[in-house]
């Protein structure tokens, strides 16, 4: 158990140039090729649904469960008063969530705590699964935290580094192109009860405008998870 903790707390060896930019090459790889892309795609809408319940739960609402679709769509339902600024932050923190939590696990990174990363992580899905509402999105959750233990648990710490820096560079990449589809989707007609939408009938400020602030947002994330890599000067 010492060791175990041990291996949490411990500061791993600054990772190589190669192996950041290397991560980041497949990452980018898993969200610009379609054919992975449907897949992977699934691990934005669980970091989405799950930033929607984390700001559902600390403005107060009572979070009434999470379901995930295999389209890759999600619903988080919370109950409590429709409109006010609880209700905008929760919906606000839908589209910036994935690249929040990447900007958060590259400081993590940054600090060298790949393998704490890694496990709190784990435990993160392990509190989602209690408000997944579905079989679809129970699957879904259990297969990303069987990947992300078999690394945790067996892999070597080369590779727990190397995977800790891949799911960050997705989480950072992927977000910017999850908003870039949400406007491709509403300028064909569809998803008008998307977050974008939902905020322009609870505020009144055009739907385009919050797609820009998400943009925004996620972009913002990805300029300072790639300074905090090393791979640009900060």
């Amino acid at each position: 158990m010492s060791e175990f903790w041990n291996s949490i707390t411990s500061v791993q060896p600054e990772p190589s140039l190669r192996l950041v930019i290397g991560t980041g090459v497949a990452a980018l790889l898993l969200i610009a090729w379609r054919p992975l892309w449907q897949y992977t795609r699934q691990v934005v809408t669980i970091a989405h649904e799950g930033a929607h319940g984390l700001i559902a739960a600390l403005v107060g609402r009572k979070l009434a469960g999470i379901r995930l679709h295999s389209d890759t769509s999600g619903v988080t339902v919370s109950r409590g008063k429709p409109t006010g600024a609880g209700m905008i932050a929760v919906l606000l923190a839908g589209y910036p969530g994935p690249a929040l939590f990447g900007l958060a696990a590259a400081f993590v990174l940054s600090r060298g705590y790949a393998v704490a990363l890694l496990w709190g992580l784990l435990l993160a899905l392990v509190i989602l699964l209690l408000q997944i509402r579905n079989l679809f999105g129970l699957w879904s959750v259990l297969v990303f935290g069987a990947l992300v233990f078999g690394v945790s648990w067996w892999g070597s710490a080369e590779v727990q580094t190397a995977f800790a820096h891949l799911l960050t560079w997705f989480l950072l990449l992927a977000a910017p192109r999850a908003v870039i589809e949400l406007q491709h989707s509403r300028r064909r007609g569809q998803g008008r009860s998307s977050d974008a939408d939902q905020l322009r009938r609870l505020t009144g400020v055009p739907a385009l405008l919050w797609v820009g602030v998400f943009g925004l947002l996620t972009l913002g994330c990805l300029l300072v998870g790639v300074m905090w890599s090393g791979v640009l000067p900060s």
